[in-house]
């Protein structure tokens, strides 16, 4: 399992469009993907969970990723987060 924590640099934080955009990338791996966040373990791969979380911009997040692809997933979500989720 790898894991590594992330500040939401997002003015919108992790609603409608960078959960989105979070989700979808991360279902193209085969790891699971959980985001540690307020005590509470959030699916990565689900949208609507990620919005529930109601996570804002400055909030810190752990993602877990634990698979055979996991370096990979964490790497794109990195860059992702720290893109402030512009995707080309």
């Amino acid at each position: 399992m790898l894991n590594k924590k992330f500040t939401i640099i997002s003015a919108e934080g992790l609603h409608l469009r960078t959960a989105g955009i979070l989700a979808n990338e991360l279902c193209k791996y085969d790891c699971d993907s959980e985001i540690l966040y307020k005590g509470d373990m959030i699916n990565a791969k689900s949208l609507l969970n990620i919005m529930a979380a109601c996570i804002k911009c400055g909030d810190e997040i752990e993602l877990q990723c634990n698979g055979i692809d996991e370096k990979e997933a964490i790497e794109k979500a990195e860059k992702l987060i720290t893109s402030d989720f512009n995707v080309d």
